[in-house]
């Protein structure tokens, strides 16, 4: 027998326990005032509460949708650039050949901020184009033909190609000249967001990025305490501008002006070791980014979920100094400036279309 503590008063009137109708005569009474249960009916009462639990526990799993954990969406850089790629030499120029870009022509255009040169590639040579000015970094065509420069000594302005003049766009903020600019891109409205870095740093942050509205003059503050914003791209979708922290070596994303999806917050979107930091930036059809990572001789490309794809090395005497890069006609090209030239491979992929080339 089986003792259990039932007080005979909890008991006087006869009870029914379902589903098996346990009743007052299984009980025995004891000496103590207490209750002794058969062992033959406790054995089936705990069978049945253990059936029971387990009936109730795989009901409880049936409310519930089950699916198998999904495989990693990761790439490989192999989806960029086949396995047998090799880079070709454009062309070899002077000074320190910065912003790279294309004109509806397929020719390719640069600048040189120590000789305060715009370049221009004909017959393979990087050749000045125009009278030299100041200190030209950036560079980014307009629809309407004009290639409008970051300067870094404060101005941004546009170079007529047809006539060879250029035009102040903007130099200043709330009245105050601007520190000095650094790159640019438009968005598919014609605006303008360019970086402002000098007087920046890793120990003081206080880069800033401006956006100079379409057919305005006034620019407009869109992000500031950055270490040195440098290279600046939009997203495929436009909801998102990727800005180079050159001095903490990752990149940012911030809503754009025109976002519409969240998370409408700005954050850290990559991060990057060896080298000095990101330098040029741009995107191609399927939202994945290509950072110009300056003195590491390479090229990094991240997902649009700002995943690491993979390293794109440039050959081992080309110089580590990459500092811009830009699509075209089935190819990556690329400016390294310790050497100044101009290197290409094939890529898998499709730029985004330039503002300036729709």
């Amino acid at each position: 027998m089986i003792r259990y503590k039932l007080y005979k008063r909890l008991y006087d009137k006869r009870f029914t326990f379902q589903p098996h109708r346990l009743t007052i005569e299984n009980f025995q009474d004891n000496e103590g005032g207490f209750f002794e249960l058969k062992k033959s009916t406790f054995v089936s009462t705990l069978l049945i509460i253990l059936f029971a639990i387990t009936a109730s526990f795989a009901g409880a799993k049936a409310l519930y949708e089950t699916k198998p954990v999904p495989k990693g969406e990761r790439h490989s850089i192999t989806e960029i650039i086949s396995p047998d790629s090799k880079w070709e030499k454009i062309t070899t120029g002077s000074g320190f050949m910065e912003g790279i870009n294309f004109d509806r022509k397929g020719d390719i255009w640069m600048v040189s901020p120590p000789t305060g040169e715009i370049l221009k590639v004909k017959d393979e040579k990087a050749v000045r184009v125009g009278e030299t000015y100041k200190m030209p970094i950036g560079a980014k065509f307009h629809q309407d033909g004009r290639l409008f420069v970051t300067d870094g000594m404060g101005e941004l302005y546009a170079y007529n190609p047809a006539t060879g003049k250029r035009k102040i766009i903007v130099n200043s903020y709330n009245g105050k000249p601007f520190n000095g600019l650094n790159d640019l891109v438009f968005d598919d409205k014609g605006g303008l967001y360019f970086t402002e870095p000098m007087g920046s740093s890793a120990t003081h942050p206080t880069g800033r990025v401006f956006y100079l509205p379409p057919n305005s003059s006034e620019a407009v503050l869109f992000s500031e305490n950055i270490a040195y914003p440098n290279g600046i791209a939009i997203s495929a979708d436009g909801q998102r501008v990727y800005i180079s922290e050159f001095d903490k070596n990752q990149i940012l994303s911030v809503p754009s002006m025109t976002a519409e999806k969240s998370p409408e917050t700005p954050f850290v979107f990559a991060r990057f070791e060896g080298g000095i930091g990101p330098d040029g930036l741009t995107v191609d059809s399927e939202g994945n980014l290509y950072v110009a990572h300056f003195q590491a001789g390479e090229v990094v490309v991240v997902d649009k979920s700002g995943f690491k794809v993979g390293n794109i090395r440039l050959p081992e005497d080309a110089g580590t100094f990459v500092t811009n890069l830009a699509f075209h006609d089935g190819h990556l090209y690329v400016t390294e400036s310790s050497k100044n030239t101009v290197w290409r491979i094939k890529v898998n992929k499709t730029g985004l279309q330039p503002y300036g080339l729709k």
